[in-house]
């Protein structure tokens, strides 16, 4: 009894987990970059190239400076087919995009490639803060 009981609160304890992850979640679009240096948050200190540009709204004059998220690709925004690749992946929030929207991340072209095929351009995403 005291068995099965742990394993029902085990269960619940996953899916609500699950749940929360989900409804964290911010739905949005990315675009990818090239240049990577200097960096807003940076300057000329390299990041590596699991990075991302966020925003002005998210960048909030530099608060997301160092933040990461899970990013993952959710579908095309231009008709390209098939634009998503299987998986998700964490960038480094390393920059300030400018001409971002709200909602929208600038993916280094290697994080864009991992989750998606970069003839798409812009993709639809959803991205979480881990960090």
């Amino acid at each position: 009894m005291a068995v099965e009981m742990m394993r029902v609160i085990v269960f619940v304890a996953v899916i609500a987990s699950s749940l929360i992850s989900m409804a964290s979640a911010r739905d949005g679009t990315a675009t990818f970059y090239t240049e990577y240096l200097p960096s807003a948050c940076y300057g000329y200190e390299g990041q590596g190239t699991l990075i991302a540009a966020a925003n002005p709204r998210l960048y909030n004059n530099g608060a997301a400076c160092g933040r990461t998220y899970k990013v993952r690709c959710t579908g095309g925004t231009n008709g390209t087919p098939n634009p998503c690749r299987n998986g998700e992946v964490t960038v480094k929030i390393v920059d300030l995009c400018p001409g971002c929207g709200d909602y929208q991340l600038d993916l280094s072209k290697q994080v864009f490639s991992r989750i998606a095929n970069p003839d798409a351009g812009r993709i639809r995403i959803d991205y979480t803060r881990v960090y």
